[in-house]
């Protein structure tokens, strides 16, 4: 039986969509919002020196923000400065994030079956007030982000965090993410994990609730 069940954020319950006017002169929109969205995107794009601080951009706010405008100023779809300033406060603004059709959904029907939950997200900046738009945050029993404990998935350091802090067992844990590298992680700690792809809000509709009547919840 399923005890816990601890979800990702970006791809997962909500997604980076601003509104149709966000980019809509832009002919490289679809690449500039990858650049934004892709948790596991490795440094190719970015100066040789940044490479360190953009693996590790998700544990500290001020080294997240310095590697996004540099990605977007220098990288092979560079915008100018000022409109990088730009991206970045749209990226983190909570109304730029929309949830999942069944995100709240999931959240609920978790909370009446007596099921613990926690969204574990690589992420440098608070979330809450996301899930405090959509009157979701006190659905959620623990977030546990990269910025403040100091890891980053896929180290099995912060799925154990997350099942301790929720007094659960791991091996009766759930974890359900967009990323089977990053969130995938949780195997190690003898938790199952379930992929949902990251696709745009409205072609996804009932993914999380799919996973949860696959296991019975």
């Amino acid at each position: 039986m399923i005890q816990g069940v601890l979800f990702d954020f970006s791809g997962t319950l909500f997604r980076l969509e601003p509104g149709p006017e966000w980019l809509a002169d832009e002919p490289r929109r679809d690449e500039l919002f990858a650049l934004l969205t892709a948790s596991t995107r490795s440094a190719e794009h970015l100066p040789a020196e940044l490479a360190d601080d953009w693996a590790r951009r998700d544990l500290d706010p001020e080294t997240h923000r310095a590697v996004y405008l540099a990605a977007l100023t220098t990288s092979d779809i560079p915008v100018a400065p000022d409109v990088a300033e730009v991206l970045y406060a749209r990226m983190i603004d909570p109304a730029s994030w929309r949830p999942y059709p069944d995100t709240v959904p999931t959240l609920r029907r978790l909370r009446a079956a007596g099921v613990r939950v926690g969204v574990v997200s690589n992420i440098a900046w608070d979330i809450r007030e996301v899930f405090r738009r959509h009157d979701a945050e006190d659905l959620v029993d623990e977030y546990v982000l990269s910025y403040v404990e100091g890891v980053m998935k896929p180290d099995a350091k912060i799925f154990t965090v997350a099942c301790q802090r929720l007094g659960v067992d791991p091996e009766r844990t759930l974890m359900v993410g967009d990323s089977a590298e990053a969130d995938g992680g949780a195997v190690a700690i003898g938790a199952e994990f379930a992929l949902v792809e990251p696709s745009p809000v409205a072609e996804r509709p009932d993914a999380l609730l799919d996973v949860l009547g696959a296991r019975g919840l």
